[in-house]
């Protein structure tokens, strides 16, 4: 049974997914991630009363993402990188089914080529980028709920650059904008709806740096949680009718 919030509304079930990789490989990115991307993120939501939280990662059997776990998942939050291509076929069927379905997904910095992003989007996911450069980040969408008490402007010291052209089909909204050092511009936090499922794609996040330890990108992905999180939690399958 459903855990509710104070015997309320019931609680959001939030699945972190990650790889583990590179913080297992490089010191560097082991000091800012010491327990994992995944693990940091998971404990700043899991100071949320209304969520209830749990971790995957790549190596896990199906890479953490069973049917089961899928079924009992309100939103997912994800993050990738040098293992797209080595993720399975079958579970990114099966992650974008769940999508399909009802369930939210927050897809974060190279998670956009992902598999999962990809079936999703219909697109190639394409970019231009480059290591270290500072961005502004500009909340162009204030009224969003996903924007609700973030700053008009977020200046990360160091991110990985990514550019226009972005190839993603029409955003339902673009929340943020970024502006990188470099002069590029690129479109940092958009949402999407397919199926059942909502989608918020959002941009910072480089490994090399500490972004999700930034309190303001903290409370957006926070916020684009509940945003994600289905209405209703039964899952729907989508079909055509015969009436």
């Amino acid at each position: 049974m459903q855990r509710r919030v104070n015997g309320g509304t019931p609680m959001i079930r939030v699945t972190v997914w990650n790889e583990f990789k590179h913080e297992r490989e490089y010191e560097g990115i082991r000091a800012i991630y010491p327990d994992g991307i995944h693990m940091c993120i998971a404990k700043f939501l899991g100071t949320q009363p209304d969520l209830e939280i749990r971790t995957a990662t790549f190596d896990e059997p199906e890479h953490g993402l069973t049917q089961t776990v899928l079924d009992n998942t309100d939103v997912l939050v994800f993050w990738s990188h040098a293992l797209q291509d080595e993720f399975s076929d079958e579970v990114a069927e099966r992650v974008q089914q769940a999508v399909l379905s009802g369930m939210g997904l927050v897809a974060l910095h190279s998670a956009h080529f992902s598999k999962i992003m990809k079936r999703l989007m219909g697109t190639s996911m394409t970019l231009k980028w480059k290591h270290s450069q500072t961005e502004k980040l500009w909340c162009i969408g204030p009224t969003h709920p996903i924007a609700q008490g973030v700053p008009s402007m977020i200046e990360l010291p160091e991110e990985e650059m990514y550019g226009e052209y972005f190839d993603i089909p029409k955003p339902d909204d673009v929340v943020f904008a970024g502006w990188f050092s470099g002069g590029q511009v690129f479109r940092s936090g958009c949402t999407f709806t397919r199926g059942l499922g909502k989608i918020f794609y959002f941009q910072p996040g480089h490994e090399e740096y500490p972004i999700y330890h930034n309190p303001d990108i903290q409370r957006i992905i926070t916020n684009a949680v509940r945003f994600c999180a289905p209405a209703v939690s039964a899952r729907q399958t989508l079909e055509c009718e015969a009436l």
